[in-house]
């Protein structure tokens, strides 16, 4: 148990929009909207999986839909105690704590700004290790736990309850609310028992968030190594390509970002190409033709200067930047999680090759 104050919410926003891998939303935004709850309310309580009991009513939250709406179409107030009480009337009793439900500049601040005022803990865990744009991505699927009741609430006030059959039929349903609230809204779902949290939960993110925040924040303090050096190994991550945007293609399509990302090698990638496609978050990495890093891996993309992430609603042309491969929680790379979350899911027409494996190969030996 340990408390979250103002300077922890700036390195818990930009470590997690590195997890976030393109997506989860501007971290800007969200990491305004935490510090303004616990300015406002005091700082929050955080606690380790294990010291949640069995038998309490733990919950995600988060916000749905694409992550350039968000921008322009932030969380309120009221949302959260709609949602808490929602939630808490449908089972009989109040929830015990909220807890993210993916790594992201947003979904990574909303819980803290819910649990500042709504005065419960935040899980120190969440259902990704990093960001996905479906709601049925979750190790919490894999677990055989219910999306729903799933509730869901705009800025207007306008509230559901879904009881869905499966957690597919859940992203579909909700998917198509989001899109009639403007393409954006609130939601907390998943909700389990401390026992199936710590049984499935990614354990520990907020916290890892945390350190990589830090360590970016700091990275030009590294000593001896390069800056480049020192981000590579804190974050334990793949260089796979380093160049300037050269073009950007999106568009939002049924309350996602899609697209494609152009750039131009730079340095020892001179006269190379490289593209990365993605859908809210980034699906896959190519250079000349070869493919470097597909989803369940992250795929980050970071300033060449400072190493702070860009997100996919932050791509422009002409900026430089490095172009990362890191693991994924390992339960991605099951059988059931790579049915959920595997390139071939997304259109890809690969199959997935764990990213240091593809390293191996030496295609980024350039």
């Amino acid at each position: 148990m340990r408390k979250i104050d103002l300077k922890d919410i700036e390195d818990i926003a930009l470590g997690a929009a590195l997890l976030g891998a393109g997506g989860g939303g501007d971290p800007y935004i969200g990491k305004l909207v935490a510090m303004g709850a616990v300015k406002e309310c005091g700082p929050v309580t955080m606690l380790d999986p294990q010291e949640v009991p069995d038998e309490e009513l733990v919950v995600p939250i988060a916000m749905m839909g694409a992550p350039t709406v968000l921008a322009e179409k932030a969380v309120g107030e009221r949302e959260y105690e709609t949602l808490f009480h929602m939630v808490s009337r449908f089972f009989g009793r109040e929830i015990y704590a909220f807890l993210p439900i993916e790594a992201g500049g947003v979904n990574s601040m909303l819980p803290i700004a819910a649990c500042a005022r709504m005065g419960v803990p935040l899980v120190d865990a969440d259902g990704m290790g990093r960001a996905f744009p479906e709601l049925q991505m979750v190790t919490f699927t894999i677990g055989g736990i219910n999306a729903s009741p799933m509730a869901l609430t705009d800025e207007k006030g306008n509230c559901v309850i879904f009881e869905t059959v499966t957690n597919k039929w859940t992203e579909e349903l909700a998917r198509a609310v989001t899109m009639s609230c403007g393409g954006a809204v609130s939601v907390a779902l998943y909700p389990m028992t401390g026992k199936q949290m710590k049984e499935y939960a990614v354990k520990n993110i907020v916290t890892r968030s945390q350190r990589l925040g830090e360590a970016i924040r700091t990275v030009k303090d590294c000593g001896e190594k390069t800056p480049e050096e020192h981000f590579m190994e804190f974050s334990e991550s793949y260089k796979l390509f380093k160049g300037k945007i050269s073009d950007v293609l999106r568009e939002t399509r049924g309350a996602f970002n899609l697209g494609k990302v152009m750039l131009e090698g730079m340095g020892e990638y001179k006269g190379k190409e490289a593209y990365v496609e993605f859908q809210n978050e980034n699906l896959l990495a190519c250079v000349d033709g070869e493919i470097l890093a597909t989803v369940p891996d992250l795929i980050c993309i970071v300033d060449a200067e400072t190493f702070v992430p860009v997100t996919t609603d932050a791509l422009k042309y002409g900026k430089r930047v490095y172009v990362t491969g890191l693991k994924c929680f390992e339960m991605w790379r099951s059988p059931e999680g790579l049915e959920l979350v595997g390139p071939k899911y997304f259109g890809c027409d690969t199959d997935y090759i764990p990213v240091e494996e593809r390293y191996k190969g030496g295609v980024k030996n350039v």
